[in-house]
């Protein structure tokens, strides 16, 4: 097996595993407070990550070194926040619509990078904003005059997740990706922890493998996806990670008896397509980037 296609198996793995995990996770959202799912899963996560850096080259010493320690720290707190949002909007908006809703959260991305990375954006990919945003606003219809607000909740996290991968790029440029992975378990760990005991209920003999499945894949999907990344680059996993809304839609209504209306469907399509379309473009710019210093078109 060569390194591509070792690096397209992990992150097969990677969104699999995730799906399960979005699962579980809203299995558990709907018995138990969000904010006490979330910090378990986060435990788990930092004695996982710090096994890990100890087993690095470096030890954990190594891994604890950063030159960004607040943009670290603000990592982990904004990936638990995100969590627990995404955890409410699976009891709230549903599994499916919001994985459906979710997959905007590339172009987010490269919206929010104009005014904090000072990258720059053309038309091309403005063009591929503005159908994501057309894809988004299709799939919450609020035209619909059974349009609920709390669909915002996905949308909300995906920024959150947008503004956590932003903060990742811009530590990168100081750090390894050991320390970033360290910091988001074990800073998220931290920042849970503060909020939820105050949040803590009991849990049932019968939910404890549920959240033992959490646990371990919210490890393990981490993993598998820090395996890809060392084999493949980005443009190669971006595509890949889309398969997640079919896994989370198809388990949303395997498992939980969710309906995929026709406007989610299109919309999501139009999302994903524009996503596909901005990776691509970024894959083509830093291509030619990378032979003469040119402007984004």
């Amino acid at each position: 097996m060569n390194t591509k296609t070792r690096g397209y198996l992990y992150v097969l793995l990677a969104i699999t595993i995730f799906a399960g995990q979005d699962a579980f996770s809203k299995l558990l959202g709907d018995k138990y407070p969000p904010i006490m799912v979330t910090m378990i899963r986060f435990w788990a996560f930092a004695v996982f990550v710090t096994l890990m850096a100890a087993a690095s080259p470096g030890g954990l010493r190594g891994a604890i070194v950063t030159r960004r320690p607040l943009l670290q720290v603000v990592r982990g707190m904004l990936l638990v926040s995100e969590v627990v949002v995404v955890v409410i909007s699976f009891t709230i908006a549903g599994l499916a619509m919001t994985q459906s809703i979710f997959q905007a959260t590339p172009l987010i991305i490269t919206l929010l990078s104009v005014p904090l990375l000072g990258e720059t954006v053309g038309w091309r990919r403005g063009l591929a904003l503005g159908a994501g945003l057309v894809g988004v606003l299709i799939i919450l219809d609020p035209t619909d005059v059974h349009f609920d607000i709390r669909l915002l909740l996905p949308l909300a996290a995906g920024f959150m997740f947008a503004l956590y991968s932003i903060a990742t790029r811009a530590v990168s440029r100081d750090d390894s990706a050991l320390t970033s992975v360290f910091y988001a378990g074990v800073a998220g760990a931290a920042f849970a922890t503060l909020v939820g005991p105050f949040y803590w209920t009991p849990i049932a003999l019968e939910d404890w493998p549920a959240m033992a499945a959490l646990c371990i894949c919210g490890a393990t999907s981490h993993y598998f996806m820090i395996k890809a990344y060392s084999l493949l680059s980005a443009v190669e996993v971006q595509p890949l990670t889309y398969l997640q809304l079919v896994m989370g839609v198809a388990v949303a209504v395997a498992v939980f008896g969710e309906t995929v209306t026709l406007n989610m469907a299109i919309g999501a399509a139009i999302v994903v397509g524009a996503g596909l379309f901005t990776v691509w473009r970024e894959y083509r710019l830093g291509i030619r980037s990378a032979k003469a210093d040119v402007p984004d078109a």
